[in-house]
């Protein structure tokens, strides 16, 4: 069942296969902030252009001690493939089965050209360094966005 996550409350745990083979949960980063960021497909434009924006910006998260992850249910494979056309420096987790997309409540039913469908939110949750979430951007416009994660990010 889709649950909604709100700003205050406790960030589900997680964890997913990952860009490269690996793993990653958010215990990995206990004392760090965590940028997570969710995003509907690998290599289409919005997609494109929010992965390449936090990337340019990557240098600054961390140095405001944060790390990002991006989440699809594209496979690993698809993110290697996405990462290396790219240049990508984020992390890019896998949820194939779309359960932590319904921990974090951005698998929500859409509509485009008449016809609903179940497909992801394009949300933002930005989680302090002790596991909770400072601040959620739902229905992402990609413009700014990572600019504006920054600034938040900066001011905690």
């Amino acid at each position: 069942m889709t649950q909604t996550i709100s700003e205050g409350d406790r960030a589900p745990d997680f964890t997913l296969p990952r860009d490269g083979g690996d793993t990653v949960s958010l215990k990995d980063f206990k004392g760090k902030k965590v940028v997570l960021y969710f995003y509907p497909k690998d290599d289409t434009p919005g997609c494109t252009t929010e992965a390449k924006d936090f990337t340019a910006d990557a240098k600054a998260f961390e140095k405001a001690g944060a790390v990002i992850i991006g989440v699809s249910r594209d496979s690993v494979k698809r993110h290697d493939n996405f990462k290396a056309k790219h240049a990508l420096s984020v992390i890019l987790a896998s949820d194939e089965e779309g359960k932590m997309l319904e921990d974090y409540g951005v698998w929500v039913e859409k509509m485009n050209y008449g016809r609903k469908y179940m497909g992801i939110e394009r949300s933002t949750f930005l989680i302090d360094d002790k596991g909770k979430v400072q601040k959620v951007w739902r229905k992402v416009r990609v413009k700014g966005h990572a600019a504006e994660v920054l600034s938040c990010l900066q001011a905690l």
